[in-house]
This record gives C-alpha cells, sequence and structure tokens, in this order.
C-alpha cells in the first residue's frame, strides 16, 4: 500500500490545484491516507479497508477473506475469486444473475499484499495501514457504508468513522442500507453518486448542489 500512495502522492502533487479524492474498499483507505497526508481537497472513502486502529472482526468479514487470507502463501501472488466467492463477497445484495454478471465483467486477479497489510495492521507498528485520522487540516472526508457488505462490514466503517471524533475537520458517515460491497458497480451506483455530488456541494467544492436530482 506505500507503494500506491506514493504513486498517487506524486500524480497530485504534480496538478495545480488538488484533487477530490475517491476511492472504493482498498481506494477508500488510499484515500484516508493521502487527505490526512495533506493532499487533497477533500475525500470520499466508499466501503474503505480497514485503517490501523480498527479492531472488529465480524465473522463475514472472515468468511470474505479467507479464500485469499486463509493460504498464507498467496501473499506473494495474485488471487481471483470465484463466482461464489464473489457473491458471498460482492453480490450479496444482489440478484444472482446480477453478481454472475459482474463478475463476468470485473473479476480478474488482484494482489494479496495489500490484504495482508490491513488484517496485520493493529499488529505493526509502522503499518501502511496507518492514517492520520486526528490531522485538524486536512480536507472534509465522507465515509460510506453498504450496510449488507460481507468485505467491509458496516461496524469496521463505523468503527473507523468514530476514528476521526476527535478532529476538527469534518467527517461525515453515510450509511447505505442493503447495499454490499458492489455498490459503486451495481444498479445502484446512481444513488451512491448522487448522494456524493450533494455532499460535495454542501462543503462547497462541487459546482452544483443536485439535491433534487
Amino acid at each position: 500500500m506505500d507503494e500506491v500512495t506514493d504513486h498517487y502522492a506524486g500524480i497530485i502533487r504534480s496538478l495545480d490545484r488538488p484533487p477530490v479524492l475517491i476511492g472504493h474498499s482498498f481506494g477508500g483507505l488510499i484515500a484516508q491516507r493521502l487527505l490526512g497526508a495533506g493532499l487533497g481537497r477533500a475525500a470520499v472513502a466508499i466501503d474503505p479497508a480497514q485503517i490501523k486502529g480498527v479492531k472488529a472482526l465480524p465473522l463475514a468479514q472472515l468468511r470474505a477473506g479467507f479464500p485469499v487470507l486463509g493460504n498464507p502463501a498467496n501473499r506473494r501472488r495474485a488471487v481471483s475469486l470465484t463466482a461464489a466467492q464473489f457473491r458471498y463477497a460482492f453480490g450479496n445484495a444482489l440478484p444472482p444473475a446480477e453478481s454472475d454478471d459482474l463478475y463476468e465483467r470485473f473479476t480478474v486477479p488482484s494482489p494479496v499484499r495489500p490484504l495482508f497489510e490491513a488484517a496485520f495492521a493493529n499488529f505493526s507498528r509502522n503499518s501502511s495501514a496507518a492514517v492520520a485520522t486526528d490531522n485538524a487540516d486536512r480536507g472534509p472526508l465522507l465515509m460510506i457504508s453498504g450496510q449488507a457488505d460481507h468485505t467491509v462490514p458496516d461496524v469496521v466503517t463505523r468503527s473507523a468513522y468514530k476514528l476521526y471524533g476527535d478532529s476538527s475537520t469534518v467527517a461525515d458517515l453515510k450509511q447505505f442500507p442493503d447495499r454490499g460491497h458492489s455498490l459503486v458497480v451495481d444498479h445502484g451506483w446512481r444513488t451512491v453518486a448522487e448522494y456524493t455530488l450533494r455532499w460535495l456541494a454542501r462543503q462547497g467544492i462541487c459546482g452544483r448542489d443536485t439535491s433534487r436530482a
């Protein structure tokens, strides 16, 4: 995660003005790291992978992660889920046909190392999943949770949100009932996008208020 974070930090520093950072799952964790480092005008972390300091570990999350975390040799591999594993981890809130369609369209083998880094974050002094939640100079943060998510259960996102409690800078949480980890690519993606635009408008960042969208 350090390499990926540093890669995006270099891109951001090359821009004329700081961007809005939006990330899903591990992208949501990295967006928080970048925002905590003072990069980015604002950040939206959608079903973000757990950051250091989050102690919640629901059974659903263990089951969703077991296909990759269950084998320590996977740490240096790229692994792809089966359709059934994808349905539990990503498409559990969808009709089976839609979950299978998303699996065929989007599933590729992915590096497992970031999952191990996040899973053992609380046991590492210099964890790459650590976020500067107490940075009072950062931009506003929106955390989004799908309350039916198995990969990053709602309690994990809520626990991360509470870590920002001592910061005087905006940190908001939006929970979407009956939405799973696929909420950014499934049939309901537009609802998430429209809420995000309205939130950005309230922060004075988006060019228009889309509250009637």
